[in-house]
């Protein structure tokens, strides 16, 4: 796949336009990882990454004296139901992992808080739109 003035032009605009990655990688008929080397190359505005992660800065802030252990309920891959939510938290490889453990929506595999960030929207109406 070689990038030509007329693809990366048609990149720039669909990151522009907002755009999800994958996305734009059908619309170029190009692979996602494709998309997202030639943005960073570009030096194209990053975006958020849609798996929500605590940040430093806030963990960092609160005074030592007042840090405590959360009290985690650890849900191990034998605790789990199809009533349970299966969302993995850690690495596997250490001994913290665990899973959420949370009720389920109905239908999911997972609580509403890692539903949302599971399932991201899909552009179909906004391409349908488009092309009338």
């Amino acid at each position: 796949m070689s990038w030509n003035d007329e693809k990366i032009n048609r990149l720039k605009k669909l990151w522009q336009e907002g755009l999800t990655t994958g996305e734009i990688g059908k619309r170029l008929a190009i692979s996602k990882n494709a998309v997202v080397g030639k943005a960073h190359r570009l030096g194209l505005k990053g975006r958020p990454s849609p798996i929500k992660r605590p940040s430093k800065a806030a963990s960092e802030s609160a005074p030592a004296a007042s840090k405590k252990p959360p009290e985690v309920k650890v849900f191990t891959l034998t605790d789990l139901s199809s009533q349970t939510c299966r969302w993995p938290i850690g690495d596997p490889k250490h001994e913290d992992f665990r899973f959420c453990g949370k009720p389920v929506i109905a239908g999911k595999p997972y609580c509403g808080e890692h539903c949302a960030t599971a399932y991201v929207g899909s552009s179909k109406s906004s391409r349908n739109e488009d092309a009338a």
